[in-house]
């Protein structure tokens, strides 16, 4: 593989770093957000994923902040609408 992994290490609640790599960013309702897995190699059938909202860091360009979603209903519209777009569909086509 010859391009550059996107890699993020972000601290778990326990405080221990977790390293993911960045797979996908898309917007959703305006909305800029990110698709996060723990498989690193891009080789695993169904690698841990994570979704979050894409947030700036004020002051700081071509920064951003990943934060986790706190709404429920809003993480599995997500999940779904990340799903959409790893298999190559448009998310605009998903009925809410």
């Amino acid at each position: 593989m010859d391009e550059e992994l996107d890699l993020v290490t972000l601290e778990q609640e326990d405080g221990t770093p977790l390293t993911l790599r960045v797979e996908r960013y898309f917007y959703y309702n305006g909305e800029e957000y990110v698709i996060l897995s723990a498989d690193l190699s891009g080789e695993q059938a169904d690698p841990d994923r994570y979704v979050m909202r894409v947030d700036p860091v004020e002051g700081e360009e071509d920064m951003e902040e990943f934060t986790p979603i706190e709404d429920e209903t809003l993480e599995e519209r997500l999940i779904r609408v990340a799903e959409t777009v790893l298999n190559g569909e448009d998310p605009d086509d998903e009925e809410e």
